[in-house]
């Protein structure tokens, strides 16, 4: 069979999927494994990366390939009949904006196949369910998408107040049976749950010894974003529609991405009341919120006889209220200063890695980490902190570029003449609010 009618094959069973848990929302699916085949491990294949870093196996995606096909029946053959063995996940540290380091969980390539193939079916019944309120790792959502809708409810409110919530250790604190019953609701096929069993209780390999756990997700798994987005669902999303939202006396919104959320209050009460209990809410379920993270922020618009409003941070950026062009009071966001030194570290922490490579070789690269900067900080109203950024990455190649020998210095002056050839990109604003608020 063509490529093309491979895709078009998987796609339409995923589009029955889909419409069926969308036409019975309270069904509980207990065959979903029968459309796993051969074909469907394809696509998944073509849908995972192939340039991540290897697991505990040291196998590439290039290796992979070479049997592509026998891998793949191979697979299968394992995953239906119960045999497929689950192998720990590697753990590296990655440094963080505070000094301290991020835990990052690499799977096998091949148990990446297989978590993407998963993910393809169950993603397609959840998305029926999820609420709007949540945007982190599902398809067709984004992080601007999720902070134009906190703009627009904190616009429409005029301010309020802002519960920022930090889930302390969430990815590590899942509680696997609490995960089991949420899951129960609604996807009960044995293959399938096997399998994410095996996932949850494979462990994690650090220093060449095994670790496993009753609590926690594969951190860096493909499977994790959706069992966690399952788990909050049900904890958060469902509880504040259902139980919150109806005993309020003035507007909320609750607005989530994967484990970090606000929810912005019309009324003071409201907000003290929700911030009360939540903890309670969260402990049930074995989570608990950052002591010190975790703030009910005033942010009413400015008044002349009222207090300064605050400001919190979500998704990298801080919020604040600040004057219009037209000076009108409005909701703005800047780069959070945590988010702009982190950038900052990874630029001169490649800079001194590469502080050999040719010039060609170090403007094509520097070019590419701007672009990608400006393609996620480059939004309405942070231009300055767009030019402060490109201002520092220009010192720090200049910096780079004279310790690379001391018969071949490079003082400010010649660096200003090697610039004309080698100039770094312009600032580029790619998410506008006043664009994207015209055409929602």
């Amino acid at each position: 069979m063509p490529e093309t009618s491979r895709s078009e094959s998987v796609s339409t069973r995923l589009q029955q999927i889909a419409k069926r848990a969308r036409d019975f929302p309270d069904s509980v699916w207990t065959t979903l494994a029968h459309h796993i085949d051969v074909d469907f491990l394809r696509e998944a294949f073509g849908r995972t990366r192939k340039d991540g870093a290897t697991g505990v196996d040291g196998q590439t995606a290039a290796d992979y390939e070479v049997n592509l096909e026998a891998n793949l029946r191979d697979l299968l053959d394992r995953f239906k009949s119960g045999t497929y063995f689950a192998p720990p996940v590697k753990r590296v540290h990655i440094p963080k904006g505070d000094g301290r380091t991020r835990p990052i969980g690499i799977p096998t390539f091949e148990d990446k196949v297989l978590q993407r193939a998963v993910v393809m079916v169950l993603e397609s019944i959840y998305e029926q369910d999820f609420k709007e309120c949540s945007y982190g790792f599902r398809p067709g959502r984004s992080a601007h998408q999720a902070l134009l809708a906190l703009w627009k409810a904190l616009m429409d409110m005029g301010g309020g107040w802002v519960l920022e919530v930090d889930i302390q250790s969430f990815f590590d604190s899942v509680d696997h049976g609490h995960l089991r019953g949420f899951l129960d609701l609604r996807v009960r096929d044995g293959v399938i749950r096997r399998a994410i069993d095996k996932w949850l209780k494979a462990g994690v390999m650090e220093d060449g010894s095994v670790r496993r756990s009753e609590e926690g997700t594969p951190q860096g798994g493909v499977i994790s974003p959706l069992l966690a987005n399952v788990y909050l669902h049900e904890v958060i999303d469902k509880w504040f529609d259902s139980e919150v939202r109806p005993r309020l006396r003035g507007s909320a919104t609750l607005i989530r991405y994967a484990d970090d959320f606000v929810i912005a209050f019309e009324s003071e009460d409201d907000a003290r009341r929700v911030l009360k209990v939540l903890p309670l809410r969260l402990g049930k379920f074995g989570l608990t919120l950052h002591p010190t993270k975790t703030r009910l922020v005033e942010f009413n618009r400015p008044r002349a006889d009222g207090p300064r409003p605050g400001s919190f941070d979500l998704l990298g950026f801080t919020h604040f209220w600040g004057r219009s062009r037209k000076g009108t009071w409005i909701v703005k966001k800047k780069t959070a200063a945590s988010s702009f030194r982190r950038a900052l570290r990874k630029v001169a922490d490649w800079c001194a890695k590469h502080r050999h490579q040719s010039l060609r070789d170090q403007h094509a690269a520097l070019s590419r980490k701007l672009r990608g900067h400006y393609a996620y900080f480059g939004t309405t109203g942070n231009a300055d902190h767009l030019s402060r950024f490109r201002e520092r990455v220009r010192h720090l190649w200049q910096k780079c570029l004279n310790r690379r020998s001391q018969s071949h210095s490079m003082p400010w002056e010649r660096f200003e003449l090697l610039e004309k050839r080698y100039l770094l990109p312009p600032i580029v604003v790619v998410a506008s609010i006043y664009r994207r608020a015209a055409n929602p």
